[in-house]
């Protein structure tokens, strides 16, 4: 299958780290055994990087921290994220790597300094943050990581590997309904999963899960081969919708939600009848594949309506 593109200033292709587990390497069936504190927690080192990082990457978003226990910085921040996996409830596996003990990784990555916290998504690196920020602003970073992740069909959770894992809720079962989607969607069959979910609406148009999927997926679609010279042509046009609407679509992508939800705003703002609905119904597809119980959606609701009235 095609790989999204997740490329960004300063992102590192993992792949070069890519090696056969050592013999007593935890495996992603038996993490457990080398897991940090919290049920979401593991702590990675350079011969289970590939099985815990790398190949995890593939099904769900990983948070991955370098720390020191030298660090005071690096010992005010990891609780906060063991929290905040927690709170997630595997929407995304956070991985600890001590760069004392994994020199090798460290000098991969480039890290200079800690704390210093990437995402790895299908093996390719998305800069988040560095440094002790505070825990909201940590929940805002993960909160646009895993919109580019939802964006690109990365969309599985992990299921608990830390201590606490024997506590936490089992995952339920995949609804069947989804089965076909989600296969295309594993495959890369982007129409197929288009195909999947226009037939799940037409049995039942208030299906709100196949709605969002929909919506995912066709803004993959979009977005696929998307040239730079689009923000060229927005730029020199506030009023060409179609450029306006590609753009907002590489933002959301890439994790800028409000700048994709602020052009569109404007974009209603500037054009009318047919057109100003056409953008209006963008929006609110846009709004589907970052969720509705996001307070950016809220805000950005607020301003449609202000725009339109």
């Amino acid at each position: 299958m095609s790989q999204p593109n997740f490329s960004r200033p300063g992102a590192i292709d993992l792949s070069s780290l890519r090696k056969p587990a050592a013999p007593n390497a935890t495996s992603p069936a038996t993490a457990g055994a080398g897991s940090a504190g919290g049920p979401f927690v593991l702590n990675v080192t350079e011969p289970t990087f590939q099985a815990d990082v790398i190949e995890r990457s593939l099904q769900v978003p990983v948070v991955v921290e370098f720390w020191s226990p030298r660090s005071g910085a690096s010992n005010q921040l990891s609780p906060a994220l063991e929290r905040l996996s927690t709170e997630y409830d595997g929407k995304f596996l956070l991985a600890r790597i001590d760069i004392d003990a994994n020199p090798q990784l460290a000098q991969a990555v480039g890290v200079q300094t800690v704390p210093l916290v990437i995402a790895v998504l299908r093996g390719q690196v998305v800069p988040l943050f560095q440094g002790a920020v505070g825990e909201a602003e940590a929940r805002q970073y993960i909160d646009q990581m895993l919109t580019v992740a939802v964006a690109n069909g990365i969309t599985g959770r992990t299921e608990p590997v830390g201590p606490a894992a024997t506590e936490a809720a089992t995952e339920p079962e995949p609804d069947p309904r989804y089965a076909a989607a989600d296969e295309a969607v594993g495959a890369g069959d982007l129409e197929g999963a288009i195909a999947a979910y226009e037939e799940l609406l037409k049995q039942n148009p208030g299906d709100t899960e196949a709605k969002a999927g929909l919506a995912r997926v066709q803004l993959v679609q979009r977005t696929r081969d998307v040239s730079a010279e689009i923000r060229t042509r927005a730029a020199e046009d506030p009023t060409d919708i179609e450029a306006q609407m590609l753009v907002a679509d590489v933002d959301l992508v890439g994790g800028h939600v409000d700048d994709a939800f602020d052009r569109l705003v404007r974009t209603v703002q500037a054009t009318k009848d047919d057109e100003r609905n056409k953008v209006r119904l963008h929006l609110l597809e846009l709004f589907e594949v970052v969720g509705p119980d996001d307070d950016r959606v809220a805000k950005a609701r607020q301003r449609l309506m202000t725009a339109l009235y």
